[in-house]
């Protein structure tokens, strides 16, 4: 089993409107055959609009989608071809697993041979031929969820759309449908433009992560650049950023600008665009795990209020003498009540305009 090649898929100007607001506002984004895209954002940024509008059951209000030379927004869903897997499963309670993964090849009318042979490859990559007469009701979250996305590869579609397919599970089989999305896309050289809020998920699964906010593209970019290089401060604060300071600019010399909030707290970090000169206020971004306890650089007195145990790791809520609150994880052993020397090096703290 192979999915059909495509050399890319492009959204120009892509925009949706509902009630009078735009769901999405003139998105461009081009996806190369082959590529694992990640559509990420917080609720109601547009991600899964988008999705639809590729799918064909959102029609656009603005722009074109091109499947290589070929423009798809004016095709209905089911001349589009692509496989879908939905949060869901949709899957049908009175058929069995052979007959729900079968379905779309049956609405076809794909020779009987042809649709078993391929029905029987795709139960033996999802790790379930041998649960292929059971129905879903006998089957657990992850196995359904299994079925769901063999009935979409079983199509040799040329795009796979999955919107948000693990969030119905427990944290175990997530981790586990993770890692068999990533091989299946792998093995069958899948094109999958992929629906989710979870950032731990997008970056383990994508190639590429494409971030909304109010249906507005903030950036494009692999996960080592979105994680490491956030575009804007809403880009830093939903990649893990938590710590997003609000300070007054007191100097600075070429990429390093100097913050200071008036009461002890004093931090040198890189500047991400255009901030202003001494008087301006700009934003701080500090990861909790990229605060150290101990003396070093940007060095912040603070008293611990809350420690939360998350095993080999801590976080903890603590407030700088200035009264500024600070989210810190830490392998070091803290306690409600604790004073604490906190540092962070100057390239680990990020300085972007209000």
């Amino acid at each position: 089993m192979t999915a059909r090649k495509i050399s890319e898929l492009r959204l120009e100007g892509v925009s949706r409107g509902f009630g009078g607001r735009l769901a999405l506002d003139g998105l461009d984004v081009t996806i190369k055959g082959g590529e694992f895209v990640a559509l990420l954002g917080p609720s109601g940024c547009g991600k899964s609009t988008a999705l639809n509008c590729v799918a064909g059951l959102l029609p656009l209000t603005a722009g074109r989608i091109w499947l290589d030379d070929a423009r798809i927004d004016t095709l209905p869903p089911e001349k589009r071809g692509f496989g879908m897997v939905f949060q869901n499963y949709a899957l049908f309670p009175h058929m069995t697993v052979r007959a729900n993964i079968g379905f779309g090849l049956r609405m076809r009318k794909t020779p009987a041979a042809e649709m078993r042979t391929r029905v029987d490859e795709a139960l033996r990559l999802v790790q379930l031929a041998d649960l292929a007469d059971r129905l879903p009701g006998q089957l657990s979250g992850g196995q359904q969820q299994r079925v769901a996305i063999a009935r979409a590869v079983v199509l040799e579609p040329p795009l796979v759309l999955m919107d948000e397919p693990l969030s119905n599970l427990d944290a175990a089989l997530r981790l586990e449908m993770r890692t068999e999305i990533r091989r299946l896309h792998q093995t069958l050289g899948l094109t999958t433009i992929y629906v989710t809020h979870d950032q731990e998920e997008a970056l383990s699964l994508a190639d590429r992560l494409v971030v909304l906010r109010d249906g507005v593209l903030q950036q494009a970019g692999t996960p080592e650049q979105v994680y490491t290089e956030p575009a804007n401060r809403f880009v830093a604060s939903f990649m893990g950023y938590r710590n997003a300071l609000e300070l007054p600019v007191t100097g600075g010399e070429g990429r390093m600008v100097r913050l200071e909030d008036g009461g002890g707290l004093t931090l040198t970090g890189v500047r991400r665009g255009e901030v202003g000169g001494a008087g301006a206020t700009a934003v701080a971004c500090v990861r909790p795990e990229d605060f150290t306890v101990g003396d070093g650089p940007n060095p912040v007195a603070a008293a611990v209020e809350v420690v939360e145990y998350h095993g080999r790791e801590s976080a903890a809520l603590v407030r700088a003498d200035g009264g500024v609150a600070l989210h810190v994880r830490t392998s070091a052993r803290l306690a409600p009540g604790d004073r604490v020397t906190l540092s962070v090096p100057p390239e680990r703290v990020l300085v972007f305009a209000p």
